[in-house]
């Protein structure tokens, strides 16, 4: 038998297995006689697929490619039809969602990206053995252990950036100002993940702490930058842009905001019970005001922790409406190192709310990406109604509504016009090398001078009117451009959080939100005590 012809033969009954574990799992749990007949039509259905399969296989006008027709058509297809979060992985995507589970991955710490058709250094991690080496934003990537990376796409280039640990890559890089190609040879090391990207004090007493994903060690993390912060007058915990992750971490998170024994998220499915998770350690009487920053892609474990906050008026959640994931995925390992994540429950926060979007009668492309009908926080009708433990009245059934609406902040076309040539970008690689800024910089009238030259240089149109109307804007990019260049990506989102705006708006709202929280409190006193004196 040919090679290709046993590999569309495991693959066929890869996907047979697959539709049959599917079969078995949705007849759990009922009648003898309702599990016959879906038996049957599991059969009946698996057989037309084969017949499919085997016609397509001898007659398509062009050889069939087994892994596109399976791992990319059929299995993805027969997920898609259950729910838009229900999902296969194929070798390469499973390795992938591992990797970003753990929090750490092995190579040289560095983020490349595309630019004129050539990948490009985006930034090295600090520490790592690509920032040890002395290699820079900007760079071009033209060889890796010999291999041209013409033509090559971003992902080509960063799988072969990675490999075991203690193994050494020699990487070719083009550098503006230098002749010759730069080598550089390195020894491919551990390179964490970090989930909090950032976190420091943005006024005295006052933290801000982003964090980008739930992973293995989001929990020790976010512990780890609370200690740091030591004794806080007020917390700006940033989830804006957070697409969830583990469960677990998600719970863990949440339990340093809370009192021991609050209920943090509980979920249940047609084939499990329900399972209820609560702070274990709590957040030890430290109920400093807290502000949670949201935006629409906030999901899943993130929507738990923001969730719970709201539920127990712990703090003010503030932006956009999320995401909106309530449903739980058990990820599944399966052969030849793919994986399935099914769909097993429905999470709830602790009022009671399940905020799982609307799936029905929509493509998964206008699911994900066109959110045009997610309601306006206003306008709630139709929405599940639930209270919070001092009686707000919280909604359901369409992602996390934000106690403040903070509407996104938009770009105009002379600001889109500058990220879409890599301007800060391209100016601050080379204003380093030529100004070698300290950490006292800041952006000056000189600085602004360098900076329209580049525009110039670059044939970027712009008004006078342009450079008054965005000064500010402008001079915040350039000098977080600048800073990751000299300094490293973290202290470069340092310079960003503390012009965003809506980081600063989060600041003006925390007296609001420790009256949320006094107000709550003699709420909850108050009914405790009707409660016992009616007893």
């Amino acid at each position: 038998m040919a090679r290709s012809s046993r590999r569309s033969l495991f693959l066929v009954v890869f996907f047979l297995v697959a539709c049959g574990f599917l079969g078995i799992l949705f007849a759990q749990h009922s009648g003898q006689q309702s599990s016959l007949t879906s038996d049957s039509d599991v059969r009946d259905s698996l057989k037309q697929f084969t017949d499919v399969y085997s016609i397509v296989e001898d007659n398509y006008a062009e050889p069939v490619n087994a892994d596109k027709a399976i791992y990319n058509g059929a299995i993805p297809g027969m997920l898609h039809a259950l729910d838009p979060h229900s999902n296969f992985f194929d070798p390469k995507s499973y390795a992938l969602m591992r990797e970003d589970q753990r929090g750490k991955y092995y190579g040289v710490g560095m983020t490349v990206g595309p630019r004129n058709n050539k990948v490009i250094v985006i930034f090295p991690f600090v520490g790592t053995p690509a920032y040890k080496a002395g290699i820079h934003p900007g760079d071009v990537i033209i060889a890796v252990d010999g291999k041209s990376t013409e033509n090559m796409t971003t992902s080509d280039v960063a799988d072969l950036l990675k490999g075991p640990r203690g193994t050494t890559v020699h990487i070719s890089i083009a550098r503006d100002g230098v002749d010759k190609p730069m080598e550089f040879t390195l020894m491919r090391d551990e390179i964490p993940r970090y989930s909090v990207d950032v976190h420091f004090l943005i006024r005295p007493g006052i933290g801000y702490l982003h964090v980008t994903g739930f992973n293995e060690t989001t929990e020790d993390e976010v512990a780890k930058a609370l200690d740091e912060f030591g004794d806080l007058k007020g917390l700006i915990l940033d989830l804006r842009g957070n697409p969830g992750g583990l469960l677990s971490e998600g719970v863990g998170v949440a339990d340093k905001f809370l009192k021991k024994g609050q209920l943090i998220v509980s979920h249940h499915g047609r084939a499990s019970a329900e399972k209820r998770y609560v702070a274990q350690h709590g957040n030890s009487g430290k109920d400093y005001p807290l502000i949670v920053l949201v935006n629409r892609l906030t999901a899943s474990a993130a929507e738990i922790v923001s969730g719970a906050i709201q539920d127990h008026d712990r703090g003010l959640i503030a932006g956009e409406v999320t995401f909106g994931k309530g449903l739980v995925q058990t990820v599944y390992p399966l052969s030849e190192n793919t994986g399935l994540a099914l769909t097993t429950a429905r999470y709830y926060t602790p009022s009671g709310r399940l905020i799982q979007r609307d799936y029905s009668n929509i493509s998964l492309y206008d699911y994900y990406y066109n959110r045009e009908s997610v309601e306006n926080p206003q306008n709630a009708a139709n929405r599940e109604v639930k209270l919070t433990d001092s009686g707000r009245t919280v909604y359901g059934g369409g992602g996390i509504t934000p106690d403040v609406v903070i509407p996104p902040i938009k770009g105009n076309h002379f600001q889109d016009t500058l990220v879409q040539h890599y301007a800060f970008f391209n100016f601050a690689k080379r204003y380093v090398v030529n100004h070698h800024p300290a950490k006292n910089f800041e952006v000056d009238d000189a600085t602004l001078q360098d900076f329209r030259k580049s525009l110039d240089e670059a044939s970027i149109a712009y008004t006078q009117a342009d450079l008054l109307d965005n000064n500010d804007w402008i001079k915040s990019n350039i000098k977080a451009e600048i800073f990751v260049d000299a300094f490293g990506q973290d202290e470069g989102l340092k310079v960003r959080t503390e012009t965003d705006p809506e980081v600063l708006k989060g600041l003006d709202l925390l007296p609001q939100a420790k009256a949320l929280a006094d107000t709550a409190k003699r709420i909850i006193a108050e009914h405790n005590s009707a409660g016992a004196f009616n007893r």
